[in-house]
């Protein structure tokens, strides 16, 4: 009888896992581990045999987690498989991890699923501290979201604002409710490809786009990213994927790899026309290509065409889907605390004026705004855990040991609600902020949405103006009704999590224009 190649292969692999767990087995139960046996790690639960704490997560291990701290600490460690995990939930030791300890704790363990690709080579937040990493850094922090930089393109998002605004409007006239995830997402969508391409990527034919749904794409990448994988708890199993992450991962990250090489392809063309390496720089992407051909890049080959692709993926991916998903939690918020909604309505209307676009220079005189915003980071983180990082050496961190090699977490999602730090922590209150100088930006750890240190979100400073700018504009120009039979107490808040945090129930309301 015939045996496919795969079956023998899966057979093969079966083998090998069965063998691998025996010695597993054999090694836990005759020789303890004696890396650790003189060290003191953190308090955690006690681990089984093999699989370690696994069976102590869930689907939602922000939250499992927090539920663990309340028990073992603030610091806490876990055997997930064979991969020793430090959990920090408190803005102390997160502190400690971010800027106290931040060189040791500056490079990141790779889940097995960003090796699709290899973009863990070449992914701005993956790759370790290099002199490539530092060349992107400094790309980024210098020319694509400087300050001078942003001000310079702010016209381009009050355009994108405007067009969002005009969607809402054409559907509050035909009496269709707004899906607000994917209004957002299509005014980042666009503002992103514009700034970048010069190209409105929301309005084009689908053919032109290669056929993908992008935000789909992106939110299969956030979710595989996110989901618990055999092969990071057990490094070995890497080389069969067993299921199939990794393989999936490959699939989305080749269709928006294609799609940038698509474009660099055609902008390089174009130099080829000109005769010139060199370009007037009418958007980022020449600005990037401009690093990539100048003399100094072409000796030591800090960036290249593949760099700038994979750039371009993690800047798409986390700039669509964290912005939309942050938008549709402060949407939420305010649907459900309807006496919130009036008050920013009411400073809107004292400070712009009832039913007027809300413009950049307009969001320092808007300060209840800004608490919203605060608010809705500080509830809904969009990574609730920050992306892992790995201890290059062992580290003390308050009396205890972080071992060389362990993974170590942030759960910004229980740091936000530590109720020793936030009065109702669970509730939406965005009073809190009003008097109080603590922003998102990395220098107050009680709320650290962007993550905080040499390896904070770069394009930070492009969110926080994009989500003041729609959210501002939404609940301005616009009254909001939830759908029929949906009251403010009954709405929706589960999530469901990936790398980033999602309404589980994706949010769609009614828009009255205002006047």
């Amino acid at each position: 009888m015939e045996i496919h190649i795969y079956e023998l292969l899966s057979y093969f692999a079966y083998l090998c896992l069965i063998l691998w767990v025996t010695i597993q087995a054999f090694t836990f139960l005759f020789s303890r581990t004696t890396n650790n046996k003189n060290k003191r790690l953190p308090p955690g639960p006690k681990p089984y045999p093999i699989i370690g704490n696994l069976f102590d997560l869930d689907d939602k291990p922000h939250k499992s987690l927090a539920k663990l701290s309340h028990i073992h600490g603030p610091i806490m460690c876990l055997k997930l498989g064979r991969i020793t995990t430090v959990v920090v939930s408190s803005s102390a030791m997160a502190k400690q991890v971010l800027q106290t300890h931040d060189q040791v704790f500056s490079n990141r363990t790779i889940p097995d699923s960003l090796r699709a690709c290899d973009h863990h080579k070449h992914g701005l937040p993956w790759i370790p501290v290099s002199p490539s990493w530092r060349n992107l850094r400094k790309i980024c922090n210098n020319h694509l979201f400087s300050g001078k930089a942003l001000d310079a393109n702010q016209n381009l998002r009050h355009q994108k604002v405007k067009e969002l605004l005009a969607g809402v409007r054409t559907m509050a006239e035909a009496g269709e409710a707004v899906a607000i995830g994917i209004a957002a997402f299509k005014t980042s969508l666009n503002l992103l490809s514009t700034t970048f391409f010069s190209v409105d990527w929301e309005n084009l034919p689908a053919s032109d786009m290669g056929g993908i749904d992008l935000r789909e794409t992106v939110w299969s990448i956030m979710e595989a990213a996110g989901k618990p994988n055999l092969a990071d708890y057990f490094p070995v199993l890497q080389m069969v994927d067993p299921l199939g992450i990794r393989r999936d991962m490959t699939v989305h990250f080749q269709k928006m790899i294609d799609l940038f090489n698509g474009v660099i392809g055609q902008s390089l063309k174009l130099r080829e026309v000109i005769n010139s390496p060199q370009k007037e720089e009418s958007n980022m992407l020449d600005i990037l290509l401009n690093h990539m051909e100048n003399k100094e890049n072409r000796e030591n080959q800090l960036l290249s065409k593949t760099t700038i692709e994979h750039l371009l993926l993690d800047l798409f991916a986390a700039g669509t889907d964290t912005t939309s998903s942050t938008l549709e939690w402060s949407m939420t918020e305010l649907l459900k605390n309807p006496e919130a909604m009036s008050k920013a309505q009411a400073e809107l209307n004292q400070v712009i004026g009832k039913g007027n676009q809300v413009k950049e220079s307009d969001i320092g005189r808007l300060p209840y705004l800004q608490a919203i915003i605060k608010e809705a980071f500080r509830l809904h983180p969009a990574i609730p855990l920050l992306l892992p990082r790995r201890a290059e050496t062992d580290v003390e961190v308050c009396g205890y040991v972080v071992p060389k090699g362990a993974q170590v977490m942030v759960n910004a999602w229980a740091v936000s609600r530590d109720p020793k730090v936030w009065e109702n922590p669970n509730e939406f209150i965005p009073e809190r902020f009003l008097d109080s100088n603590v922003d998102v930006k990395g220098r107050h750890f009680e709320i650290t949405p962007f993550g905080a240190g040499r390896r904070i979100c770069p394009g930070l400073p492009l969110a926080v103006r994009m989500v003041h700018l729609m959210l501002g504009s939404l609940i301005n120009s616009f009254d909001w009704k939830l759908e029929d039979g949906v009251e403010p107490e009954t709405l929706s808040m589960d999530d469901k999590f990936g790398i980033t945090l999602q309404k589980a129930k994706p949010l769609t309301a009614f828009a009255t224009p205002r006047h």
